[in-house]
C-alpha cells in the first residue's frame, strides 16, 4: 500500500467512526424515548444502559457487516473505492445532522445505502441490483410494516391479559418490563447499526488492498465501530425523543413494552437470523404507532406521521445526491 492510499484509508476509517458517533446520537431516541416518557427509567439511567448495550450488541456478530460490504456494490480497488466510501459517509452524515436538527426520526441505514448508491454511480461501481433489492431494499420496506402490525397484536394481547388488573398495578408492572424490553432494543440497535459501520470500513480495507475480497470483519473494526456507536448514544438524541415518545401517540408503559418488544424481535431476527439491514428508527416508530392505533385509530397523530414519512421517502434519494456531489468533488482531488 502506497503512503497516499494509506493516508486516505485512515481518513475514511475516521469518517466511518464519525458516522457511527452521529448514528448513535441520532438514534439514541429509538431506545430511550418510550421508557423515559413513561417513567420506567430516568434519562441518565436510560442513556447509560442504552450506550452500554449498544456497544455490546455491536460485538455479537458480523454477518450483516459482510452483507453491507459485499451485498450491494462490487468493491473498487485503490483511490476510487476509497472515494466511494468516504463520499457515501459524508452524504449520510449530512442527512443525519439535518434530520437531528429538525427533530425528525429518520433512517441512518437508508442514508448510508443512498450515499453508497449515489457515490457509486459517480465513481462507476458495479451494483448487483437483484441482491440489493432482496437483501437491502426489501427488508428496509418490510420492517416498518412488520413493526406496526406485530406491535398492534402484542398491544391487543397485553390489553386482554390486563383486562381485570388494577390500572396502577399494571402500570408499575410494565414499567419494570420496559427496563428489559428497552434493553433489548439497545442490544438490537447495536447489532444492526454498529455492523453497518463495520461493513463500510471493511469495504474501504478491501479497496485499499489491506484485506482480500471476501474477508471477514477484523476484531479491531468490530470494537471501534461498537465503541463509537456507544459514545454517540451518550449524546442522547434529545431533539427526537419528544417526537417518538409524545407526538406520534400517547405512550403508556404497556404500549411502550409492546413497541419495544416488537422492535427487539425484528432487529434481532433481521441481523442475527437473516443478516439483512433494517432501520431501527423506522421499526420503532411504526411499532409505537401500531401499539397506539389499537386503542383507537384517532390516538395516532397522522399529521406527525405524514411529516416523518416524507422524510423517510426523501432520505435515500437526498443522501444519494449528497453522496454523488461529495464523490464528484473528491475524485479530482483524491482520484
Amino acid at each position: 500500500m502506497d503512503p497516499a492510499t494509506g493516508t486516505l484509508l485512515v481518513v475514511v476509517v475516521v469518517a466511518a467512526l464519525a458516522f457511527a458517533v452521529v448514528n448513535g446520537a441520532h438514534d439514541a431516541s429509538d431506545v430511550i424515548a418510550t421508557p423515559v416518557v413513561t417513567g420506567a427509567l430516568t434519562p441518565l439511567a436510560a442513556l447509560v444502559i442504552a450506550a452500554a448495550l449498544n456497544g455490546l450488541g455491536g460485538l455479537l456478530g458480523s454477518r450483516l457487516a459482510e452483507t453491507v460490504a459485499y451485498g450491494v456494490l462490487t468493491p473498487l480497488d485503490g483511490a476510487d473505492g476509497l472515494v466511494l466510501v468516504l463520499a457515501a459517509l459524508l452524504g449520510a452524515i449530512a442527512w443525519n445532522a439535518l434530520t437531528w436538527w429538525r427533530g425528525v426520526p429518520s433512517s441512518s441505514t437508508h442514508a448510508l445505502v443512498g450515499g453508497l448508491a449515489g457515490a457509486g454511480a459517480v465513481v462507476g461501481a458495479s451494483v448487483d441490483w437483484g441482491r440489493a433489492a432482496l437483501q437491502v431494499a426489501l427488508p428496509l420496506l418490510v420492517s416498518p410494516l412488520l413493526g406496526f402490525v406485530v406491535a398492534g397484536l402484542v398491544a391487543v394481547a397485553v390489553a386482554w391479559l390486563l383486562r381485570h388488573a388494577a390500572p396502577g398495578r399494571a402500570h408499575r408492572l410494565f414499567r419494570y418490563a420496559q427496563v428489559v424490553s428497552s434493553s433489548g432494543v439497545a442490544v438490537g440497535h447495536g447489532l444492526q447499526d454498529a455492523q453497518k459501520t463495520m461493513g463500510v470500513v471493511l469495504l474501504a480495507l478491501v479497496a485499499a488492498g489491506a484485506l482480500p475480497h471476501g474477508s471477514q470483519v477484523p476484531w479491531w473494526v468490530m470494537a471501534s465501530a461498537s465503541g463509537a456507536l456507544a459514545l454517540g448514544t451518550l449524546a442522547g438524541g434529545w431533539r427526537i425523543v419528544r417526537t417518538l415518545g409524545e407526538r406520534i401517540t400517547a405512550v403508556d408503559p404497556a404500549a411502550g413494552f409492546a413497541a419495544e418488544a416488537t422492535t427487539t424481535g425484528v432487529l434481532a431476527l433481521s441481523a442475527a437470523g437473516f443478516g439483512v439491514p433494517v432501520s431501527t428508527t423506522q421499526t420503532v416508530t411504526a411499532a409505537i404507532a401500531g401499539a397506539g392505533a389499537v386503542r383507537r385509530p384517532s390516538a395516532v397523530r397522522r399529521r406527525v406521521l405524514r411529516r416523518i414519512a416524507w422524510f423517510w421517502v426523501l432520505t435515500a434519494p437526498a443522501s444519494a445526491v449528497a453522496g454523488a456531489l461529495c464523490a464528484a468533488a473528491l475524485l479530482p482531488l483524491l482520484g
